[in-house]
């Protein structure tokens, strides 16, 4: 496991200057790391426990970048629900609770510690192994396709009022084609009208794909579901090449590898509620 000698430990424990901290558990993880919870620990070289961890982003005293990994989940937990609130929350993790000190970060961060070097990564001397560094998002791929499905969770009004229910094909019978393709919302917010006749190959594969969670469940994380209003549930689903995005009381949206910057609407029919309702049955939530 890259990072995890004492000396590497030391580095980071040493005036760590703590910019922002992230969850990686089954029910949270950054998905830009990967599809499923296992994926994303392996991409920090990390095993995927059951309680998971929590990863806190800092630079040390000379401006280096370090990620320190801690077993203690709720403290982190605590601290990020305290920045979300707009509140002061000191983070300061007790070196018992330190898993590794990983050089680099993950994820991008875009802020800078005060009064120390700009960021950059920690010398081979320091390190026990090659810096982490985000996923390349400059291009549309698997990191940005998962992006893209955080951002509509995230931001579900703006993109629902997007779309015109009255485009959605009339129901057909199949998940998907029920409500059809309809809209395409682009990525930059613009729509276009329309979709392949008899529903779009890719959010067919992405449901059959769905569907087959339900019988045969995926990997930990792959679905997970939050919080929605009025006692719904938000899902997030995730396989190769797709990243699905609904409320089990509305429609869904599917983004697919092949269709960069696309935003495909799926309306509700006849057969999308039911599959809802069974992916949030299994599905991971956050404690």
């Amino acid at each position: 496991m890259a990072g995890t000698d004492e000396e590497a430990v030391a580095a980071a424990d040493d005036a760590l200057y703590v910019l922002t901290a992230a969850l990686l558990t089954p029910a949270q993880f950054p998905s830009v790391l990967g599809d499923d919870y296992a994926e994303a620990c392996s991409a920090l070289g990390l095993p995927p426990t059951a309680d998971g961890y929590g990863l806190v982003l800092g630079q040390d005293g000379e401006g280096a970048r370090w990620t320190v990994v801690v077993d203690d989940v709720s403290l982190v937990a605590v601290a990020i629900a305290s920045w979300d609130c707009g509140m002061e929350h000191d983070l300061s993790p007790d070196e018992r609770t330190v898993v590794a000190a990983l050089p680099g970060w993950p994820l991008s961060v875009a802020v800078a510690a005060p009064n120390v070097p700009a960021p950059h990564d920690p010398g081979p001397e320091a390190a026990a192994g090659p810096p982490l560094t985000p996923p390349d998002t400059g291009v549309w791929g698997p990191a940005q396709r998962r992006l893209g499905a955080d951002e509509i969770a995230l931001q579900w009004a703006v993109w629902r009022e997007r779309v015109d229910d009255s485009t959605f094909p009339a129901p057909r019978g199949a998940a998907g084609e029920p409500g059809g393709t309809g809209d395409r919302a682009e990525g930059d917010g613009e729509r276009r009208e329309g979709g392949a006749p008899g529903g779009h190959s890719g959010i067919r594969r992405a449901l059959a794909e769905a569907r087959a969670y339900v019988a045969s469940p995926p990997p930990l994380g792959r679905v997970r579901s939050s919080f929605a209003p009025g006692g719904a549930r938000t899902l997030r689903a995730d396989g190769p090449g797709w990243s699905l995005v609904a409320r089990t009381d509305d429609i869904a949206f599917v983004l697919l590898d092949e269709e960069p910057g696309e935003v495909l609407p799926v309306g509700r029919g006849p057969e999308l509620p039911g599959l809802l309702e069974a992916l949030a049955r299994m599905a991971v939530r956050p404690l």
